[in-house]
């Protein structure tokens, strides 16, 4: 997930997709030939003469600007606008996916064949692909992330996780220049190995094996990737650098970076140099930044009259048409363009930070008051209104959409919480809370029996929180007003902060002990939960094991930790659904409507869109204008 804005934001788990639209009530149809819910008719798909060259332009979302370029991405920087909306147009990971909308292993954009697994061994075979200097992508650049991730993993790769990778491999070998070998510590599931470990490792070419005093030997021994992350990562903080660094201008992908402002205005061109399988058409592909979604959306109706023609925008989702029953979309209010909504394979929530200074980490840790608080989640509000239809309901640690078999029988039966807030009362006064509606409620019976308000929590203290919120997104706005509303009639006050996507991820999206920050918070929205991106499949480590640095909340709990660890064996479903099953009633986050990533519009005459990657995936060699 990362976060989808924080990957996080920008990860993903997905294999086949089974029966469709019987998953989402409320959310977009997931049969419709866009995957996404998106019109087929007009842009995205074949038709009319092919034209070489142009310039295409995407907007991004609101106040969600690329701030790091390395690959090499701590908690801090792990989200979707960095990685798969910007870096992985200029490196590729070592495995691709997402085949359309499908969100599965795509073999034909990776750099090596898919691994063989022998017990506890595999084997990685590259395709000899080529970096814009001339190297060759091979298995010593493979090893020289491997190397970094052991030197510096826990603290500085936001995908960590304690005794995963790189913990649970040993004896790495590259056995020729194309082939490398891991043994790891036991045998497991080759599906989860490869979706949610192999899926991290971004080949890095060994013009980056250096730090500030030249050259080092980072590829070959393991001390020396310390100082080599350090200089990278140096590197890639000085933003206005980015164009001019011959680091950075080292790319493999079909794309280099052209020109960057800080505000997120971004252009590429093709990279001649370019091996993979599909050359870009276009002459340039911009990223165009915007504060909100209102002043993208002015842009996008003034068209080429108004200065700047987006090609590929989107509209405001409390603009959007409302989706009848049964429609894959409502009428599209932009002319010349095709509206196609994407929703990510993902899970939304908001973090509680049960590691909090401020006096509320007890309560956070309480499961009685994120039950109650969960019940004021009013998750059908949400996508029937600001949503206008286009959302899916965030059930537990799981995604509804796209339907695929990772979802449980018990997932599938919609909202766990649904809005209560009677409900919400009733565990609060049970536990010893002295409610006052529309007042402050307090604990007027401290202690750990019975019906007191449970460990570390004072007579007398209150419920009340200060939530910084991501701004610029309508029906995220709309959300938080709603919810502070719903938690006011319990007697909860919820101060709320809107900021900057940036800021609220830097203080809310690290593990803040594992990461080293500032733990004097106790909630925070970003907007876009968690994609399952690097990691595919939905096992949880990332997110909700212990010690991980992805899991925002600090939540610790060793009967998940136990579920958890049985998923990344078992090559049967069964233990995925008892994981998943246990802790969406556990409530480690608050659960809130997967809203649609963007209400997209793309322009008829840009082709090769649609159908949209559910991974989140920007493909704009596969883009092309017509007349």
């Amino acid at each position: 997930m990362r976060s989808q804005q924080w990957r996080r934001h920008h990860k993903l788990g997905f294999k086949m997709a089974v029966a469709c639209c019987a998953v989402l009530a409320l959310a977009i149809a997931a049969c419709t030939s866009a995957g996404s819910g998106g019109s087929t008719s007009g842009a995205g798909s074949a038709g009319g003469t092919k034209v070489a060259g142009g310039t295409a332009t995407w907007a991004l979302q609101p106040s969600a600007v690329p701030n790091y370029i390395f690959p090499f991405t701590s908690s801090t920087y792990f989200s979707t606008v960095n990685a798969e909306e910007f870096q992985y147009l200029m490196y590729r990971p070592l495995y691709w996916f997402g085949n359309g909308a499908s969100p599965t292993l795509n073999a034909g954009l990776s750099l090596a064949n898919a691994p063989v697994y022998h017990g506890k061994q595999v084997t990685i075979t590259m395709k000899d692909w080529k970096w814009s200097n001339g190297e060759t992508v091979n298995a010593d650049d493979l090893l020289f992330w491997i190397h970094m991730m052991q030197a510096v993993a826990p603290q500085d790769w936001g995908d960590y996780v304690p005794g995963l990778f790189p913990d649970n491999i040993s004896d790495v070998k590259v056995v020729s220049p194309t082939t490398l070998t891991m043994t790891m510590d036991k045998a497991y599931s080759p599906t989860w190995f490869t979706d949610n470990e192999l899926s991290q490792l971004t080949p890095m070419p060994l013009a980056w094996d250096k730090t500030a005093a030249g050259p080092s030997n980072c590829v070959a021994v393991v001390s020396d990737c310390a100082q080599v992350y350090s200089y990278l990562d140096s590197q890639s903080k000085a933003l206005s650098t980015w164009v001019t660094s011959p680091l950075w201008s080292v790319v493999d992908g079909p794309w280099k970076l052209a020109s960057f402002n800080p505000d997120g205005n971004s252009t590429f061109v093709p990279n001649a140099d370019y091996s993979g399988p599909v050359k870009p058409t276009l002459a340039k592909f911009e990223e165009l930044p915007f504060t909100t979604e209102s002043a993208e959306y002015n842009v996008l109706q003034a068209g080429a009259a108004g200065g700047q023609k987006i090609d590929f925008g989107y509209i405001p989702s409390t603009d959007a048409p409302t989706k009848p029953a049964n429609v894959s979309v409502g009428a599209n209010p932009v002319n010349g363009y095709t509206l196609a909504p994407l929703i990510q394979w993902a899970i939304n929530y908001f973090p509680l930070n049960f590691q909090s200074t401020t006096g509320n980490g007890p309560v956070n840790r309480q499961l009685y008051f994120r039950q109650a608080l969960q019940y004021l989640m009013n998750q059908k509000a949400v996508i029937d209104g600001p949503l206008h239809g286009y959302g899916a309901y965030t059930v537990g640690p799981v995604g509804t959409y796209p339907a695929t078999p990772y979802l449980s029988a018990q997932g599938k039966l919609g909202d766990p919480f649904p809005f209560n807030p009677a409900k919400a009362k009733e565990l609060l006064a049970s536990h010893g809370w002295n409610v006052v509606p529309n007042g402050i409620t307090s604990c007027q019976d401290p202690g750990t029996g019975a019906g007191q308000c449970g460990a570390g929590i004072a007579k007398g203290h209150q419920l009340v929180y200060n939530l910084p919120y991501a701004t610029g997104t309508n029906w995220i706005a709309s959300e938080m007003s709603q919810l502070q509303s719903n938690a006011s009639l319990v007697g909860i006050k919820l101060n709320l902060e809107p900021k900057p996507f940036n800021q609220v991820t830097a203080i809310a999206a690290p593990n803040c002990v594992v990461a080293h920050t500032s733990c004097d918070w106790d909630m925070g929205n970003w907007g876009g939960g968690w994609s399952f991106v690097p990691d595919y499949y939905p096992s949880g480590e990332t997110l909700f094991e212990t010690g991980s640095g992805a899991n925002s909340s600090g939540y610790s709990n060793p009967e998940n930790d136990a579920l958890i660890n049985q998923t990344l064996t078992s090559s049967s479903l069964t233990s995925l659904y008892t994981w998943q099953n246990y802790l969406s009633t556990q409530v480690p986050m608050i659960w809130e409507p997967n809203g649609v990533y963007a209400m997209y519009e793309v322009a008829d005459n840009l082709k090769g869109v649609l159908p949209q990657s559910t991974t989140g995936n920007l493909n704009p060699e596969d883009w092309y204008f017509t007349k």
